[in-house]
This record gives C-alpha cells, structure tokens and sequence, in this order.
C-alpha cells in the first residue's frame, strides 16, 4: 500500500467534471465509514447477547449502548489528531488514513469469540473495536466536512457539501438495507443471533480497503495548496473561540435530535413502540431513504435563501414538536403512522444536518479549518450525541421513558438561541481566509 504518511499533495485547478468526481469519490468514502459504524446500532437487537450475560432485552440493549456512548469518546482524540494531520499535511492523507482504521474495526468485531466462549473478553474487546471505530469516524468527519466545503464552489456550496450527510445518512440505510435483506431472504432470526450478525462487519472491512483505494487517487483542495500557512494547532484554534463556542452550541441541539431519530429510533419502535425488529428496521429504512434525498435539496435552499433561516426553523419546530411527536410514536400501534411520524421529525432535523458541515466551515480559515470543524463537533457528541440512546434507555429502565422527550427539546431550545445570534455563514464566510 501507499505510504499515506508521505502521499504527495497536488497543485490542482480542477474542471468542473474533475471537482464533481472528487466530491463523489469523497462521499463514497464517508459512506463507507459510517456504514461500518451504524452497522453496530442496526445489528445491535441480534448480537447483544452474544456479548453480554444472560437477562431482559432492556439490559442487554442498554450495554450495547454503553459501548456505543463510550466510543464516541474516542472521536474528539481522533479529531484532534486526525485533524491536525489534514491541516498540515492535506485532506486527502488524513481521509486515506481514517478509513484504514475503520477497516481495523470492523474486522475485530467480526472475528470476535461471544462471551459463551471466552467470557468477559469478549465485550473487551468489543470495546476495544469501538474505540478504534471512534478515533477513525471522529477524524472523518471534520476532514470530510472540510473537503466538500472547499472542493465546492462559493454559489453551491451548500448544495455539494449536503452530500456528506447523503453519504451519512446512505450508510446507515445501507447497513439498515443489508440487515433487511438478511432478515428477508438469507438468514432466520436464531441465525442473525447465532452468527449472521458476523456478515455485515465482514462487508464493511472489505469496502472500507475499497474505499482506502479509491482515495488514493483523489485530489487536493486547491484551498489547502494554496494556503499561506499550514498550522491546525491547538492554540491557533483557541485563538478563534467565538467560533469555537458556535460550533458546540449549533452542534447540540442537532446531534441530540439527529441520533434520537435514527441510531435510536429502529430501538425505540421495537422496546418502546411495540413493533416486531422486522416491522421496526422497514420503518427506519423508509424514512431513512426519503431523509437522505431530502439533504441536496435543503443543501441547495441554503445556497439561495441563506443557512441561518434553515438553522432557525429547526430550532424552532424541533422545540416545539419534539415531545407531541415521541408521545404519539409511543402509542402508535399502526406502521403507516409510525413511518409519518418519523418522517416528520426528519424533516425538521433536515434543518440542521444539510447544512451543518458547511456552516463549520464557512467558520473557519484554510490553516486551521479541519481541526476548527472537527473538534468542538466531536466533543459535543461524545457528550450529547453518543449519550443520547444510553439515556433514553436507562430513563425508560428506571420508569421514566418520557423525560426523555423534555431532554431533546432542551437541547434543541439551547441551540436555537445560537441560531439567534449567530451571523449567516453564508454571507459572512472564512473560506477565502487562508
């Protein structure tokens, strides 16, 4: 393989069919990334026990879950690093790097022994897989964001950099559609358990060498070639803190709402709801794949009428629905209403996740963008986003499932007071800053 570490950067003016390929080469990879990391959530009904003692499904899910908040803790160390590595040395080394990690990961925890077999090894390592799946997809993101902003030109910039959440949002509904099939065609529910859950990491590993491939033939931003300094460290970003509180407090809001909806949501419909894991996965998968043919649109009204009334409209509608929206899904006994229910809560969250990256990074200048997006983003996961789940299911543990509905409207209500106050990006933008 090519040594990543030294993988020449290239002076590029790029054409418009050469940016549109590199835009495309770039998302491809970030499905694969967190096509491996949601593959996890989705999987999650048939390998808990696999992993953990015996006892009620609520217990099971909730250690699952815990693993899955304690690897995003590993995401502001990958941003960091993996960060400062694009910022100094280019966004296609630090992309090429991340996907091999996630390659690593996944392949771990598909050749894992099940705790009936070698005990309490098993969820360690688990977590250890998980840990290293959070160092990979905390660098991705801010590099990645980063990379579509600046291979973008300044009129669709919104529109191009929606796609990371295409590509996103694609993940998820690919291992949701991997598990569909699974389910459907190939594999009874006592063999997913048994040993079916294997495959989908399997695949993952194999597409993420595919991926590391691909990205070894993609190009330079030409803002990170031309830029007068490369820093992208730790001080220069606390020189920008104005900037640095805006991403966490517009990162909040969204997060919380974005995994209640998706990463949760197939949980909550089958522990909370009532539906069978079948009915559950068809429900997310629908909504999921509508969700993601929504971000180009919502990306490209950015371009037009600005990102703050789209930022505030979330905000808005996210405070005011989000608890009648969860007590009805808790009720619901109809797949139909459930699916519109879902929707609609993506519709709104849509608000927020077309144009997130790209408001980041219209923060920011060239030397310190990566890091500047990707770190005070991953922090407010690891302790909001990656949480999210753990909390919903220990409230409902303890008997109070609805105050987790209060939760997310809090968080969401913080956020709109940044989307307030904050300047629109897109008129106010750092991209030509270097």
């Amino acid at each position: 393989m090519q040594d990543i570490a030294s993988a020449p950067v290239q002076p590029t003016t790029l054409t418009a069919a050469q940016r549109i390929r590199a835009i495309l080469i770039g998302s491809s990879g970030n499905l694969v990334e967190w096509y491996d990391f949601y593959v996890y959530a989705a999987f999650s009904l048939y390998f808990a026990k696999s992993f953990f003692p015996e006892g009620d499904q609520t217990a099971q899910l909730l250690a699952t879950a815990g693993i899955f908040a304690v690897g995003f803790l590993m995401r502001p160390i990958g941003a960091f690093a993996f960060g400062r590595l694009a910022d100094r040395r280019g966004r296609k080394v630090a992309l090429m790097a991340s996907v091999l990690l996630m390659c690593l990961g996944s392949a771990v925890i598909a050749v894992t022994p099940t705790y009936a077999s070698i005990g309490v090894a098993a969820p360690a390592i688990l977590l250890f897989a998980r840990l290293i799946q959070g160092l990979s997809l905390g660098g991705e993101y801010g590099t990645s964001a980063t990379y579509l902003s600046e291979m973008a030109t300044p009129d669709r910039r919104g529109f191009y950099s929606s796609f990371q959440y295409v590509t996103l949002i694609g993940g998820q509904l690919t291992a949701m559609l991997v598990l569909v099939i699974l389910q459907s065609v190939f594999l009874t529910t006592a063999e997913l358990e048994d040993w079916g859950w294997r495959i989908p990491f399997a695949i993952g590993a194999v597409l993420a060498v595919v991926c590391y491939v691909m990205r070894r033939d993609m190009h330079e931003t030409e803002a990170f070639t031309n830029a007068a300094k490369r820093d992208g460290s730790l001080a220069t970003l606390l020189s920008h803190p104005r900037e640095v509180a805006i991403v966490i407090g517009l990162t909040l809001g969204g997060t919380v709402a974005f995994y209640t909806y998706t990463t949760y949501m197939q949980k909550f419909l089958v522990n909370t709801s009532g539906f069978s894991k079948e009915t559950a996965t068809l429900i997310t998968a629908s909504a999921l794949f509508l969700y993601m043919l929504l971000q180009p649109m919502v990306g490209a009204l950015s371009d037009r009428i600005g990102r703050r009334p789209l930022l505030i409209a979330f905000g808005g509608l996210g405070t005011l629905a989000t608890v009648p929206l969860l007590t009805a899904l808790e009720s619901t006994r109809d797949a139909t209403q459930a699916f519109a229910l879902v929707m609609t809560a993506l519709v709104i969250v849509s608000g927020y996740t077309a144009i997130n990256a790209v408001v980041k990074a219209e923060l920011f200048p060239t030397h310190i963008r990566a890091l500047g997006v990707g770190l005070p983003y991953a922090l407010t996961v690891a302790l909001f986003g990656g949480t999210a789940e753990y909390i919903a299911l220990w409230l409902k543990s303890v008997g109070h499932a609805s105050w987790f509905y209060w939760y997310v409207t809090g968080c969401i209500a913080v956020s709109l007071g940044v989307y307030v106050s904050m300047r629109d990006t897109r008129d106010h933008s750092a991209m030509d800053e270097h």
